[in-house]
């Protein structure tokens, strides 16, 4: 019966951020009247998609035992580059180059990336803490951004038909009532879901999470590996920007501050462990759904912006110590297990 009775646990554990997101719904659903209006569904949907984005490439930053506090400074820094291209070009050798905004994106792409690489040079060539390197890139990309305008924002990126760099709202704009950034979250969802879960890519990010020096002696590039998960992070993070520049139809080099915050949150509410080696990204996106509606919740329901920082905190330190005791409760079962089965023989 002490067995069921821990089976019946595990399954509540493994299912508590789908249920916290019901109650959440239901919750908000009567506290606000404006809460399920399709405007304000629109909107939760906007939120989810920036940080389930931003959450799939913190996910797998953490199932290797990592940390990624750059991708909120990666975001701002993404949308100065997009904006500063589309509103001043790029001036090399006294002209002034314009692109097409899929070469804009792709540049805007290659930058975030560019970020993440450095992380991973850091984390793997000179065995920094990846809290310490992507503190220090956080402060880096951060005043980047700043020094792009002197801390000024680039307003109304819309290019010029005569320069050939329109378009670029496209990221921000809704087809068939379905926000484009939701779209571009499924389609990475599903393929970093896939590598994941299909691919020896995906099994070494688990194995290295799941015991580093086991994983080289097997014969896991573990280095390669790591920097792999840092530029994935750090591309995320700049779709995310080139997304926010598109919504906001401006680029301030403030955007994205403190989504780090968020995107470990979406990720620890989805089921990764902070400690490694576990983790899916279909968690992750319902864990973006809990955060969206709680930020957005609170402030139909005029909740103080102070508050809102309070309770994301407490969010993110209760869902570590869920999982903490989740892995307890799964190593007591295990152990139950192997000892059920000596008796038996």
């Amino acid at each position: 019966m002490k067995f069921n009775k821990n089976a019946l646990m595990m399954t509540l554990l493994k299912s508590r951020t789908f249920i916290v997101l019901i109650i959440l719904v239901v919750f908000f659903s009567f506290a606000s009247p404006t809460f399920l209006t399709s405007k304000s569904l629109l909107l939760i949907a906007k939120h989810v998609a920036l940080y389930g984005i931003l959450g799939i490439g913190m996910t797998y930053v953490i199932i290797t035992g990592g940390i990624d506090l750059s991708v909120g400074a990666v975001v701002g820094l993404s949308g100065m580059i997009a904006g500063g291209l589309i509103n001043e070009g790029l001036q090399m050798f006294g002209y002034t180059l314009y692109f097409s905004v899929p070469m804009i994106a792709l540049i805007t792409i290659i930058c975030g990336a560019a970020v993440g690489v450095v992380n991973g040079f850091l984390i793997t060539r000179f065995n920094v803490a990846p809290f310490i390197a992507t503190l220090g890139m956080m402060y880096v990309a951060r005043g980047f951004a700043m020094l792009r305008s002197n801390g000024a924002t680039f307003s109304n990126i819309v290019g010029k038909e005569a320069l050939g760099n329109t378009g670029f709202e496209l990221f921000g704009r809704d087809i068939w009532g379905i926000p484009v950034g939701a779209i571009i979250l499924a389609v990475i969802a599903v393929g970093a879901s896939v590598v994941l879960k299909k691919t020896p890519f995906g099994w070494h990010v688990f194995s290295i999470g799941g015991n580093e020096r086991a994983a080289k002696l097997s014969g896991v590039k573990v280095n390669q590996v790591k920097l792999m998960v840092y530029l994935f992070s750090g591309a995320c993070s700049a779709i995310v920007g080139i997304i926010t520049a598109s919504q906001l139809v401006a680029s301030h080099p403030a955007s994205g501050e403190s989504w780090e915050m968020n995107a470990i949150a979406a990720a620890v509410l989805g089921g990764t462990s902070m400690a490694g080696g576990i983790g899916t990204i279909g968690g992750t996106i319902v864990g973006a759904f809990v955060i969206g509606v709680i930020n957005d919740g609170m402030v139909m329901c005029g909740v103080s912006e102070f508050w809102q920082m309070v309770i994301k905190g407490l969010v993110i330190v209760l869902a570590v110590i869920i999982d903490q005791f989740q892995r307890n409760l799964q190593a007591k079962m295990a152990l139950q297990a192997r000892s059920k089965d000596a008796v038996v023989h």
